[in-house]
């Protein structure tokens, strides 16, 4: 059943960043070359935290999507589709919500961390408590055999994995227990030499402009330990640098880092360089991001066309669904 199946979804609460674009997107790409894939806007599951501004789910829906495509998530290889379009999710999401028991919710690990977390909003919620249960129908309604995730996402597919086995105990066995589609992805830091988010102000965006880009990275963080350009710098200490390992050819970043070492080098020429890279790398997917922004019609007859097999799919599974509860 579906063994060969992948089914991942994005939240749009907000526009795409380096980290996306390294991380989820990268491995996205890879994927449709091996597995039949469904990648979807999990749109329903933004409103777990954002549920008093919805207008922002719509919008970075729309906005996510075409850096989907410019990417190179192809339409002709994988499903892509917008959750909220396929019913079926809600309504198995009911279905495993009555069997599902609640303390397997209340020590999800994710569920603690967000409480703490993101004390600027309310999320004591029926629907935040019970995410898990939404990502296992999101999963499972495809019979889905992998779903790629990172090593710290393994407890959230293992929720899955139970409430796919306590179905098929109490019932009768319709769901394959999908596996951990492992992922190795390179973590981004942002401006400030955390993790890139834009929950922290320090992202730096796939749909901005070339100049936006290279004043953001003009500002990051660099070596702090060196506070002179006479100084020696060490690039293993240096924010900007982990942008060099993924953007700069080695041959010139092993220049860059004797330069920097022997203070050759100050941190401003180091950045622009740095800065020109990037923007050289980026510069077919954002060529390609604008000539789909002036084609709206395309980018919905995808969605319709994805929306529309993925619903056949999702339909075929709660069939049997149906019939092994008896309904």
């Amino acid at each position: 059943m579906g063994t060969n199946r992948v089914v991942s979804g994005m939240r749009p609460t907000g526009k795409l960043h380096l980290g996306h674009f390294h991380g989820v997107l990268a491995n996205w790409k890879e994927l449709q070359q091996q597995y039949e894939c469904f990648f979807f806007a999990a749109d329903w599951h933004s409103l777990t935290t954002e549920y008093a501004n919805t207008e922002i789910i719509r919008s970075s829906t729309e906005e996510m999507l075409l850096d989907w495509l410019a990417y190179g998530i192809d339409p002709q290889k994988s499903t892509i589709f917008v959750q909220s379009r396929v019913p079926q999710h809600a309504e198995l999401n009911l279905i495993l919500s009555m069997i599902t028991p609640l303390s397997w919710l209340e020590r999800n690990p994710t569920y603690k961390e967000q409480l703490d977390n993101l004390d600027t909003k309310d999320l004591s919620t029926f629907g935040f408590l019970g995410y898990p249960v939404l990502m296992a129908s999101d999963i499972i309604v495809y019979k889905a055999g992998k779903v790629p995730v990172g090593h710290d996402q393994l407890p959230h597919l293992e929720i899955t994995r139970e409430i796919a086995r306590r179905f098929n105990f109490l019932y009768r066995e319709v769901f394959p227990e999908p596996a951990a589609l492992l992922t190795e992805t390179p973590k981004v830091l942002g401006t400030d030499g955390r993790k890139m988010s834009k929950s922290y102000n320090n992202a730096i965006y796939l749909s901005e402009s070339d100049e936006e880009t290279k004043k953001k990275i003009m500002s990051m963080v660099t070596d702090v330990q060196r506070p002179r350009r006479s100084d020696p710098g060490e690039p293993d200490r240096c924010v900007a640098f982990t942008l060099h390992r993924l953007y700069t050819p080695e041959s010139e970043r092993s220049e860059i880092v004797a330069s920097c070492r022997g203070a050759q080098i100050g941190c401003v020429d180091c950045k622009k360089i740095l800065a020109r890279h990037v923007i050289e790398t980026l510069a077919p997917f954002r060529e390609k991001r604008g000539e789909l922004a002036e084609k709206p019609r395309l980018v919905e007859e995808i969605l319709d066309e994805g929306s529309r097999k993925a619903t056949h799919e999702a339909a075929k599974t709660m069939q049997d669904v149906r019939s092994a509860i008896k309904l």
